[in-house]
């Protein structure tokens, strides 16, 4: 397995545990609605407008992993571009990216990877650079050496 092959794996299985963990959230939130129903008198619904908003901002957070996991599934790692694109791997003199989703730092073999998103503050400073093009982020200066 490649490196590229490797790091878009750690990436979807860091999607697909916060997938099974809002999951596993909401299920325990309509799990307790539904025992406070039971339990309350009717006019009774304090305890159930908290978990209301908790259910509904579980479902929005698992509707965005849900995106981002069909974000990842457009990752080609067979291509090798001329330019930084999803998927990228990109090696500066500072620090090694991979251009996926954020999730930060990635030990792999003996180097160390940042994944992160276009959408970033940075990914948008490394959307299309190429080789021997440099950027500046927080004070300091980016050269990047090698693109995979």
């Amino acid at each position: 397995m490649t490196t590229k092959q490797r790091l878009l794996q750690i990436c979807n299985e860091h999607v697909d545990k916060r997938i099974n963990d809002y999951k596993e959230e909401i299920n325990l939130i309509k799990e307790s609605i539904a025992s406070n129903d039971k339990g309350n008198s009717e006019d009774d619904d304090s305890g159930n407008g908290k978990l209301l908003n908790d259910l509904e901002k579980n479902m929005g957070y698992l509707a965005d992993a849900n995106k981002t996991k069909e974000y990842l599934k457009l990752i080609k790692t067979n291509v090798e571009p001329v330019d930084v694109v999803l998927g990228s791997i990109v090696k500066t003199n500072e620090m090694n990216f991979y251009i996926a989703t954020s999730i930060g730092k990635i030990d792999l073999d003996s180097d160390v990877y940042f994944a992160i998103s276009l959408n970033t503050p940075i990914g948008q400073l490394l959307k299309n650079k190429k080789v021997n093009d440099s950027f500046e982020f927080n004070q300091k200066k980016y050269v990047i050496q090698e693109i995979i």
